[in-house]
């Protein structure tokens, strides 16, 4: 993605938010109603060199999955996993391996020791994708931000 892929990089976030409401920290409303600007800013937070990047899963044109990687704002020596998203069709496939495999890099090319995430505790499938990876429960755990009635938990891997 290049900084001038504004609208694809709304579309794509737009498409994992009204597919998977309780998976992020923000609603689809909240995102669908944000302004140019916001996501001019966005996009080139993860497209401009710096701490943050985004990666996409495509074929030719058709973009299907999505990660973010960040940098862990409280720990130096740590990224975060970010945005996570694969649409349904192409789930189970191995695109999400993929995309977590390109966060690793990134990661480790930046020198982080660890990787962490926040994963929707009511979604098995994801869970199990984040421990085979090597993830592993740190016990932490909140409320997830689009939807309080449901938990998040911390998710960590050393590198």
């Amino acid at each position: 993605m290049a900084a001038h892929e504004v609208n694809l990089h709304r579309d794509v976030r737009l498409r994992a938010l009204r597919d998977a409401p309780d998976s992020f920290g923000e609603t689809f409303a909240d995102a669908a109603g944000r302004g140019l600007t916001y996501w001019e800013n966005l996009t080139r937070s993860v497209t401009d060199p710096g701490p943050h990047v985004m990666f996409l899963a495509c074929e030719g044109g058709d973009v299907f999955g999505s990660a973010y990687g960040l940098l862990d704002r409280a720990r130096s020596d740590a990224g975060r996993v970010g945005g996570m998203w694969v649409e349904p069709a192409r789930r189970g496939r191995g695109v999400g391996r993929a995309l977590l495999q390109e966060v690793f890099t990134w990661a480790r090319e930046r020198g982080f020791k660890h990787l962490g995430l926040w994963a929707p505790a009511h979604n098995p499938a994801a869970i199990a994708l984040y421990s085979h990876a090597g993830f592993r429960d740190t016990g932490e755990q909140r409320q997830l931000p689009s939807n309080p009635a449901l938990t998040a938990i911390a998710l960590e891997i050393e590198l």
